[in-house]
């Protein structure tokens, strides 16, 4: 399988107009802009940070598209895949392939969040959407305080599947990390392993082959210098970009609840001049008065400024 994401990979907000409308003049600056940065191997989008499943079937199939032709197909563009039953996501998988997917990021049937997986069920997942539909997929691990963090067992068993290349690991918790990261890399030498621990880049660095982050919506050439750091496990290097980025990352992931993360993304873009405003579709909300000050603040000590894109 010829996909690459060993380095960045930047997971898209979507914008919108200020009615509501997804944006893809905004889109096309995005995308763009992220697929110019040396480093970046592929856009994410229709993840949480894309709010993807906020988007109608037609809207999801146009914003794949948009951020196909934002980068010329230069990169490969991967969708989340995030219906709740297998023959739903294949038909959702089918869709992205015939919008210009490359790759698909297979998200956790949600009632697994709540209800836990039954042993096996995930494999099946996986297997049927790739049979349907052919799209090269991603296993993505859920956090360890949810039900839908999959064991040892079920992710050996996914990553040895046809059809899947790589891994997003978010487990946020270092003693899983430090015992399931070692056991897929013996198994699987060849699969991709990715983190995607945006508040907790640093210690995760040193074990990856990059990053697929939301993070890399508002700092790729910082995260870019990171992943460098980390391959070269060059510590100081590693640590002097995490702590020029803390006040970044406290404005935009410490935040009571992860998915304000979103709003706070969108907040960041604007501080680097890509979006105009930070429309968000609910049930997201608006941050509180003053965040938009706090966050420009924090890219101003961290050293991200505003950049050019052309029209």
């Amino acid at each position: 399988m010829s996909i690459d994401l060993r380095g960045l990979s930047p997971a898209p907000v979507t914008p919108f107009t200020e009615d509501g409308a997804v944006d893809y003049d905004a889109i096309q600056r995005l995308g763009s802009w992220l697929g110019s940065v040396d480093g970046v191997k592929s856009l994410v989008v229709l993840g949480h940070a894309g709010e993807g499943t906020f988007l109608t079937q037609t809207e999801q199939a146009k914003v794949i598209t948009a951020f196909r032709e934002s980068v010329d197909s230069r990169i490969p563009i991967v969708a989340g895949i995030t219906q709740e039953g297998n023959a739903v996501a294949a038909e959702e998988a089918k869709r992205a392939v015939d919008a210009g997917a490359s790759a698909g990021l297979v998200y956790p049937s949600h009632g697994w969040l709540r209800f836990g997986y039954q042993d096996g069920a995930p494999q099946t997942r996986y297997r049927d959407i790739y049979e349907e539909s052919g799209l090269p997929l991603i296993l993505f691990q859920y956090p360890d305080n949810t039900k839908a963090s999959y064991n040892l067992d079920t992710q050996l068993e996914i990553a040895g599947q046809e059809g899947v290349f790589a891994t997003k690991n978010g487990v946020r918790n270092m003693r899983r990390w430090y015992t399931e990261i070692p056991a897929l890399r013996a198994a699987y030498p060849e699969l991709q392993i990715l983190s995607c621990h945006d508040e907790y880049l640093l210690p995760t660095m040193f074990d990856v082959d990059g990053l697929l982050v939301g993070y890399g919506n508002i700092a790729p050439e910082a995260l870019v210098e990171l992943i460098e750091a980390g391959k070269a496990h060059d510590y100081d290097r590693a640590h002097e970009i995490h702590e020029r980025l803390l006040p970044v990352t406290k404005n935009v992931y410490h935040r009571g609840s992860h998915m304000e993360g979103t709003v706070a993304l969108k907040w960041g873009l604007v501080h680097r001049g890509i979006l105009d405003h930070a429309t968000v579709r609910t049930p997201l909300l608006p941050l509180a008065d003053g965040a938009d000050r706090e966050i420009a603040e924090a890219f101003a000590l961290a050293g991200l400024d505003r950049v050019t894109v052309a029209s």
